[in-house]
């Protein structure tokens, strides 16, 4: 294409021997995008890490469940009381085990503050969490330890005393492989047991006792513990810890901080017996002393996140209605009401952006991980990137940011990630080089920018969009005689694309060649206001050209409907843009023009900001089909009624999957789009469209020549062509060349010839046979490998 202006940068130039089809004669040379070619940015991030951080903040899928953040152990509580009801209770009693290792002394004097806190308690009575626990360990089978050797640590400890937090803190220590010993009165595992849980029932008194004779501690029992005993005995330990009695004897002069449980003077780790919830809780704390003294750490820093924390966790209570906790009685509850209890919580967690949009929903991950995914994706330098194609998936909708209560915006991250890629030389063309050319074509041959005939100036300019000029040529010549004839002042028109193609394969330098384009001919119309036959042409035009812009429904609202303007006589399901998305005033007006024109209007579950993306925007059709498809049935199983959009990409696309739509234009202009057009008739119908206009308006006449011979195709070979993306101009340019070399490779059994060529970064096959007129094509195909000819062998 002679005389490109639209993205000048990135691109080489074919030699295009011979024109398609139906070509303008000054358009001789085919233009090519440059396959990953170097730019002057290169190892410029979009996106800092910082920036991506704060973004990964915003999720709150893997906050911790409100009872979960309660609890000061931090037990995974929505987790155990998922697999008591499901009756798994080893596995529940597990978890369990995790926080703690004496379950059944916990559970007996756990004070519940997670119960308080239950959702559940906002519709009427919480889950039971403490008698669920106490039936988990109680009908729960205890794990087995693990036979996997561990290594002791070097350092060892020492616990002087007896009662509830000697014992917590005994077996705290065991897990984290201290040699300990514990020196104390009792004469045996029993009786230190009742020592310090002489609440307990006998038998299990008896339980604990043998899972603490399990544990791989070192006990001396029947000691006296006078200040001469326990002074030798401190010479063999690293760390020594005592009961609150011993440590007063020990040091009776200091008290132990509470936060750290360390008498830091006399360097003795001890902590309260209040009760079973604060002694657990504090060895604990203990525990974590002795880890950073043995390290020579400070031992009030590197402590993390203790005891209950808040949890910014949002989930959606609607459609989930209260019930009554099962009764308990003075047994505790059953196996079979434990699992009818447990069954009761409704496993808090959110996940309002997965239930709209079908791209997370189909990578089945929250958008916190997946952004981080992405992000990292971005840092390889060298070797595969992996999330190339979820990044590539993202329709880029912004619907995310509406249903997140944290405006978490998963097209903002995509959209930078694929700045990054490009910016960087690491983003392959193959995903969105059919979009980016078309995109070229629109803004170049297709292009036109013309004043009003009789106006030196206009007031405003028709900007339809390129995708209304590739559907509905029709639409845009009544539009556009409708305007220049009612609208005072003046209406220019200009047919191109605004960039959005480039914006979002994130090919920004390619957008701004694209806004330079169009920023000179609107200059030229003397500035006019846009008047915007596209959501997204509208939105893009005022953010990256700072352009005044309006749509076509806001000036018809004025001036008032067309003649031939008709509304369908059924009920009918309005399906919002994208790039509405925020933009109340245009979704207001559209609603108000199709009740002006007698339409019954039928909002949507998901409807005005809420509206997913039909499969088109971002450039998902075309790097990712198979989503771009789930996309658009997601929208269409919302309702059965005929969809009427305001975006000519919506309709395109719900009439390819058979559902009656219309644009909204149709209905006022009472023409028809063309009957889902293929992706060479989108072409043609952007150039008949610009032919027509010139003609018609402006009485300038376009030249556009024949081939003396013929090219037709069956009907496998129309399909196959419009499902991979290849275009007639394309087969045509392969044919050009084969009648110049004479080579092809005749298949004997079907007598067809099949041959090549490579144009720019794609080389084409075509599968046809050669006709009196000029040939028909049977199959075509098309691969990014270059095929290399020896010569003279």
């Amino acid at each position: 294409m002679v005389g490109v202006k639209a993205a000048n940068c990135d691109i080489i130039r074919g030699d295009g021997k011979l024109p398609p089809l139906y070509r303008r004669k000054e358009y001789q040379v085919m233009t090519y995008i440059q396959e990953r070619g170097s730019t002057h940015v290169y190892h410029v991030n979009r996106m800092s890490k910082e920036e991506m951080d704060h973004m990964i903040s915003l999720c709150v899928h893997e906050q911790p469940a409100y009872c979960v953040a309660a609890c000061p152990f931090k037990m995974d509580t929505k987790e155990m009381l998922y697999y008591a009801a499901k009756g798994n209770f080893k596995k529940a009693l597990a978890i369990y085990e995790k926080i703690t290792p004496f379950p059944m002394i916990l559970c007996d004097g756990c004070t519940a503050p997670c119960e308080d806190n239950c959702k559940l308690c906002e519709l009427g009575d919480g889950v039971s969490i403490r008698e669920v626990e106490r039936a988990i360990v109680r009908y729960g089978e205890p794990g087995r330890r693990s036979s996997v050797f561990r290594m002791r640590k070097k350092k060892k400890a020492a616990i002087f005393g007896s009662g509830l937090f000697p014992l917590f803190l005994a077996g705290e220590l065991e897990k984290k492989m201290y040699p300990t010993t514990i020196y104390c009165k009792e004469e045996d595992y029993e009786s230190y047991i009742a020592a310090a849980t002489g609440h307990l029932l006998e038998s299990d008194r008896s339980n604990e006792a043998k899972r603490l004779k399990s544990m791989d501690l070192s006990f001396e029992f029947g000691c006296s513990l006078n200040l001469s005993f326990i002074r030798e005995k401190m010479e063999l330990a690293d760390v020594v810890c005592a009961s609150e009695e011993v440590a007063k004897m020990l040091a009776p002069e200091e008290a132990a901080d509470v936060e750290i449980m360390l008498r830091e003077q006399a360097k003795i780790v001890s902590g309260p017996a209040e009760s079973v919830m604060d002694a657990a809780f504090a060895a604990k704390r203990a525990a974590l002393t002795v880890d950073l003294l043995v390290q020579n750490l400070s031992p009030h820093s590197n402590r993390g996140s203790e005891g209950a924390v808040t949890t910014k966790l949002y989930t959606n209570m609607e459609g989930i209605h209260g019930s009554n906790k099962i009764f308990c009685g003075q047994d505790g509850y059953s196996k079979e009401e434990a699992v009818e209890e447990a069954k009761r919580c409704i496993q808090c967690h959110c996940d309002e952006c997965m239930k709209g949009c079908v791209y997370l929903s189909e990578y089945q991950k929250h958008p916190g991980l997946l952004a981080r995914e992405i992000y990292n994706n971005t840092q390889i330098i060298m070797g595969d990137h992996p999330m190339n194609k979820p990044m590539n998936a993202c329709a880029l909708c912004g619907q995310c940011t509406v249903i997140c209560p944290n405006g978490f915006d998963m097209s903002q991250v995509c959209k930078s990630a694929r700045e990054n890629m490009v910016s960087t030389d690491k983003m392959p063309l193959a995903p969105h080089e059919f979009a980016l050319m078309d995109m070229l074509f629109s803004n170049s041959e297709a292009f036109l920018s013309r004043l009003q005939p009789g106006y030196e100036t206009c007031r405003y300019v028709f900007f339809p969009g390129c995708q209304a000029g590739a559907i509905a040529p029709d639409v845009v010549i009544q539009a556009y005689e409708d305007l220049s004839n009612r609208v005072a002042g003046g209406v220019a028109l200009m047919l191109g694309c605004c960039g959005a193609i480039s914006e979002w394969a994130g090919r920004y330098e390619m957008t701004e060649k694209v806004n330079e384009q169009l920023k000179q001919e609107l200059a030229k119309l003397g500035d006019p206001i846009i008047i915007a036959g596209c959501p997204s042409c509208m939105k893009q035009l005022k953010e990256s050209i700072g352009a005044h812009v309006i749509g076509i429904w806001e000036i018809l609202r004025k001036i008032g409907l067309p003649q031939q303007a008709k509304g369908l006589e059924i009920p009918v399901a309005i399906h919002d843009a994208c790039g509405a998305r925020g933009d109340a005033q245009t979704q207001d007006m559209i609603r108000q023009l199709l009740s002006d024109m007698g339409c019954i209007v039928e909002d949507t579950e998901y409807s005005r900001d809420l509206s997913p993306c039909c499969g088109y925007g971002g450039l998902t059709a075309y790097a990712n089909k198979d989503m771009a498809a789930k996309m658009t049935e997601k929208c269409l199983e919302r309702s059965d009624a005929p969809y009427i959009t305001y975006c000519m990409a919506c309709r395109d696309r719900f009439a390819r999957e058979g559902r009656e739509s219309r644009h909204i234009l149709e209905l006022l202009y009472g023409a028809n789009a063309s009957n889902m057009p293929d992706i060479s008739e989108k072409r043609y119908n952007r150039l008949i469209l610009k032919q027509t206009l010139l003609k018609n308006i402006w009485n300038e006449e376009s030249v556009m020549e024949k081939k003396d011979y013929t090219v037709a195709y069956t009907e496998e070979a129309i399909h196959m062509m419009d499902e991979r993306m290849i275009l007639k101009s394309d087969v045509e340019r392969v044919l050009s060349d084969y009648r110049e070399n004479q080579e092809a490779i005749l298949d004997e059994e079907t007598k067809e010839l099949v041959t090549r060529s490579r144009l720019g970064n794609v080389t084409f096959w075509v599968r046809f046979v050669e006709t009196e007129d000029g040939y028909l094509v049977h199959r075509a195909y098309s691969h990014r490998m270059n095929i290399m000819k020896r010569v003279g062998q």
